[in-house]
């Protein structure tokens, strides 16, 4: 069957089209290029010896987005292009707004309109907000989105929840806590065309140089040690459970119009302790700071999972050493490029 990435070349995306490549399916990948390299597709068809289709094209042209539909008949589609950073969604609404709901909107309108089957759409732990306790499932309710970012996320679950009653295919919402780490292969991992700004590629980036030292938004939260605490998700585990989400909404597993999961690793890691295993993993030390709170990011979040493992028969597979290992060798393996 073939299927529909758009964000293709971004982080997560390129990742998963190596996972759906891997298991068998027909790939086309959309990417405008705005924070990621096409040069990550070379990567994509060395792990997986095979060659995919891919359109350097902005989501929100419409006419170009139903041209490629017309042509190409695809099952499914699976939605990652979003442009994704906290801070940055604070200090540029306007875009984040355009961007990610008019590239939504073009997509799903398309695939209603030639016959999708099958529709995942990446969203975020950031629709649950500043949630009062943790671990939240599906079912924990909405709190006011700390960020324009998650701001956009709210926003495209309520269009894919009000519009899919005009269409005949299922769609899957998956809820990402945070994704970080790097394929084992060393070749592909998380490259932003811009400066990083994940937690991950700070760290590696700080450790080999890249950065003279790396802030530590915030000290007196309320946790075991007054930073934040998140899920991180390896990015590969991730990736698997999209390909997942298809097998069951291709092989009519779904009764529903939509259904929701969260996908993470199940418990919470702060961010000095995330250093900590790096600095383990590794043996490399670096300079960091404490520094103020960062507008936009919530104090601790981490995932209850349990719906995704019984349903879609998903689980992690990788900790959170096994992140900082992946993301440490890609990092030396992209910086011997440089």
């Amino acid at each position: 069957m073939k299927i529909l990435v758009t964000g293709g070349t971004g982080y997560i995306g390129s990742h998963t089209l190596v996972d759906l490549l891997e298991n068998e399916f027909d790939v086309v990948s959309i990417d405008n290029g705005m924070n990621s390299e096409v040069s990550v597709l070379d990567a994509v068809r060395q792990i997986t010896g095979r060659q995919l289709t891919h359109y350097a094209i902005d989501l929100c042209d419409k006419d170009k987005v139903d041209e490629i539909f017309a042509k190409e008949n695809f099952d499914g589609v699976v939605h990652f292009a979003a442009l994704k950073s906290v801070s940055e969604s604070m200090s540029q609404p306007f875009l984040y707004f355009r961007n990610n709901l008019n590239s939504l909107l073009n997509t799903f309108e398309a695939a209603k309109l030639y016959g999708v089957k099958a529709f995942i759409f990446s969203s975020s732990c950031t629709v649950y907000g500043n949630v009062s306790e943790s671990p939240v499932d599906e079912n924990t309710p909405w709190q006011e989105a700390a960020s324009v970012y998650g701001r956009t996320k709210q926003m495209g679950e309520k269009i894919i929840s009000h519009c899919s009653s005009e269409t005949t295919m299922q769609s899957i919402i998956l809820r990402y806590f945070n994704p970080a780490g790097a394929h084992s292969s060393g070749l592909m991992g998380e490259s932003p065309k811009n400066m990083a700004q994940n937690l991950v590629p700070v760290i590696t980036e700080t450790a080999i140089g890249k950065r003279p030292t790396m802030k530590v938004f915030g000290t007196d939260y309320p946790t075991r040690d007054g930073s934040c605490i998140r899920d991180f998700i390896h990015v590969c585990d991730l990736a698997a459970a999209h390909t997942l989400a298809l097998h069951h909404l291709l092989q009519h597993k779904q009764k529903d119009k939509i259904d929701v999961f969260n996908l993470g690793m199940g418990e919470g890691v702060s961010v000095l302790e995330a250093i900590k295993a790096f600095i383990g993993v590794t043996g490399q030390n670096f300079s960091y700071e404490m520094a103020p709170r960062r507008d936009g990011d919530v104090t601790a979040i981490y995932s209850n999972y349990s719906k995704a493992r019984q349903i879609l028969g998903w689980q992690p597979k990788l900790t959170i050493r096994d992140i900082m290992h992946s993301a440490w060798q890609w990092e030396v393996n992209r910086t011997k490029k440089q």
